[in-house]
């Protein structure tokens, strides 16, 4: 039935099931070829790929290897909305929020925010590399009641928001460098921290312990107190973003005049 469906409990689900599956690059020329190529599965297929010299590593870099892991997983959970009745899924830009934004009535209706962020793990294995950024604190974040560049909608248009960490362990002998992959489905207030994800940047930052990330378990109680410290805190704004902000709350200012004025109540005479 439409309504049915808790999203979280459906997005923990249909991870589950997911496998990162990019095995490296591949490389159409190759000395080493000798064809035909024939192979009976996957697993035979790939290492004659790499024994003919067909297949290149991915990328070692954090954020092109977590390029290729979003669009994977992306990719994965759209094949999947798809088989569910009265659902919709929408990608988003590169640079945007969201990754994906889930609608439709099997959900409950209005729209869900779908972000994805991959992390390595630390060499101890039980922190990650660097702190996930779970937001831009300066623009959407902070003015959520603004349609900003690159979103599909205000902020606080969203029914729910999400998080689809995954979190990795490097394998630089590996052509796929991928290995224990595990896929964390949370909210973004239950895994935050007071730090930023950056010290150059205006991110908002998440805990870096993987059993606080498993289990929700950030630094604060509440949402209340999580959107209440991260929008007083003193993010730094350009001035493109100011002349941006501007032009936004013009916008709002005029939309706002012109339903005033539509709800006004007509002379009698008219």
């Amino acid at each position: 039935m439409a309504g049915d469906l808790d999203l979280t409990s459906w997005l923990r689900q249909q991870c589950a099931d997911y496998a990162f599956g990019a095995g490296g690059v591949f490389l159409r020329d190759s000395d080493r070829a000798t064809w035909p190529l024939i192979a009976r599965d996957p697993v035979e297929l790939e290492a004659r790929l790499g024994s003919g010299g067909h297949l290149l590593p991915l990328p070692k870099e954090p954020a092109a290897l977590a390029n290729i892991m979003e669009v994977s997983i992306l990719n994965f959970l759209e094949a999947r909305i798809g088989q569910v009745p009265e659902a919709a899924i929408r990608r988003g830009t590169e640079r945007g929020y969201p990754d994906l934004e889930i609608s439709g009535a099997a959900f409950g209706g209005g729209h869900h925010a779908i972000d994805v962020k991959a992390a390595r793990r630390a060499r101890n294995l039980v922190q990650t590399q660097s702190r996930i950024t779970l937001y831009t604190g300066n623009t959407y974040f902070r003015w959520p009641d603004l349609h900003w560049p690159g979103t599909f909608r205000p902020f606080n248009e969203y029914v729910s928001h999400l998080d689809l960490l995954l979190i990795y362990t490097l394998n630089e002998d590996s052509n796929a460098r991928v290995e224990d992959l595990e896929v964390i489905v949370q909210e973004p207030w239950r895994i935050a921290s007071r730090e930023r994800s950056s010290t150059t940047r205006e991110y908002i930052g998440a805990v870096t312990g993987i059993p606080a990330l498993r289990a929700g378990q950030g630094v604060f109680e509440t949402p209340a107190a999580f959107y209440d410290y991260w929008r007083r805190f003193p993010f730094k704004v350009s001035p493109q973003g100011q002349n941006q902000l501007q032009r936004l709350l013009a916008t709002a200012q005029q939309e706002l005049a012109v339903l005033r004025r539509q709800q006004e109540p007509r002379p009698e005479n008219e």
